[in-house]
């Protein structure tokens, strides 16, 4: 195992390195000079004090500094060298260039600020990739009902279309102005949650009953679907944010339904676990490859691709940075064609 040597003790033997060089130099030197003729002995006579050559003593100091110092600038600038190179990656990085990499090895604190510095570096090239996949799939997202809106606006102001055509155009301005809502909303919202570091407004409630409000509220899309709907809970009191709550059981159960097929069934289970509430809802729907699984809680993703079903690819997100305010948890199984299990915990605590 190669022995890694701690900066301080490598800049310690560094100093005392240069200054044994520094004396020995000055040593050979003057008994150079002793050998080839240069006598020292009358400036010595003349120099004693209380049995001191100070002047022999004087002239070995100022060599030995200014071998000292020629030395330590010398060696230093391959001492330097981790130093300018992370400097050159800190440039290089400010300048946009995420891919820059550092490696540096041999002394346990520059491998230390090496994998710190790439950490760092893989993180900010992450937080670029969200930020153009955001405005990317915002502009989309948010063009797409405007030109929408703009298209259908323009034909009824030609007013060369029929009554049916017109109750038709009305209805989808109507339905894409609602989706431009929803995704400003959750876009608010999202921008609102992640300023937060804690939950305020806690407050005692059932949360069986408010999961049994959002079953009702969504009661429509499933019906439609002819979706059986299995629900068995424990009576759940919590202290928390009733509000922040909600919009978990209402997104969770809003898309087992959407991404569940006609006749299928959804599965949802409430109960008291490991000091804490557990919430699963299990659907056989679509399901989900790796990929999809891996980026579900990225904001504006959508696993489906052709954006047949609808949604923003907000709603995880949300639900994602309300557990984590809890200081919860949320796990999801699935598979392609067999369907998709999402689990929650929040803790009592």
């Amino acid at each position: 195992m190669k022995k890694q040597w701690g900066l301080t003790i490598s800049l310690v033997l560094f100093v005392f390195g240069v200054m044994m060089a520094a004396v020995i130099l000055t040593g050979v030197i003057f008994i150079i000079l002793s050998i080839i003729g240069v006598s020292f002995s009358e400036h010595a006579q003349q120099d004693y004090i209380g049995g001191r050559p100070f002047g022999m003593i004087l002239s070995m100091m100022a060599v030995s500094i200014l071998l000292g110092t020629t030395i330590a600038a010398f060696f230093s600038k391959k001492a330097l060298k981790p130093i300018r190179q992370v400097i050159n990656a800190t440039r290089r990085i400010a300048e946009g260039d995420f891919n820059t990499r550092v490696e540096l090895k041999g002394m346990y604190e520059l491998e230390e600020l090496s994998s710190s510095f790439n950490k760092m570096a893989q993180e900010l090239s992450s937080v670029e990739s969200l930020r153009r996949d955001f405005i990317n799939n915002f502009s989309h997202e948010f063009k797409t009902p405007i030109v929408s809106i703009r298209g259908f606006a323009k034909l009824l102001k030609e007013g060369v279309v029929s009554d049916d055509e017109k109750q038709e155009y009305l209805g989808i301005i109507i339905t894409e102005s609602e989706r431009l809502a929803v995704l400003s909303t959750n876009v608010l919202n999202l921008s609102k949650y992640e300023s937060l570091e804690t939950i305020a407004d806690k407050t005692p409630f059932r949360v069986d009953e408010q999961i049994r409000r959002a079953i009702v509220i969504i009661e429509p899309e499933w019906s439609a679907k002819d979706l059986d709907v299995d629900v068995e809970m424990d009576a759940v009191t919590y202290n928390g944010n009733a509000d922040l709550t909600q919009q978990i059981w209402l997104n969770l159960i809003d898309n087992a339904v959407k991404y569940s097929n006609p006749d299928g069934n959804i599965i949802i289970r409430l109960k008291h676990a490991n000091g804490g509430i557990c919430f699963i809802i299990k659907d056989n729907g679509i399901g989900m490859d790796e990929q999809t699984i891996s980026r579900i809680f990225d904001k504006f993703y959508q696993g489906d691709s052709s954006r047949t079903k609808p949604g923003n690819g907000l709603g995880l997100t949300i639900i994602k940075r309300i557990v984590d305010l809890y200081g919860g948890k949320i796990d999801v199984k699935s598979e392609l064609g067999v369907g998709s299990e999402f689990s929650v915990w929040l803790p009592t605590v």
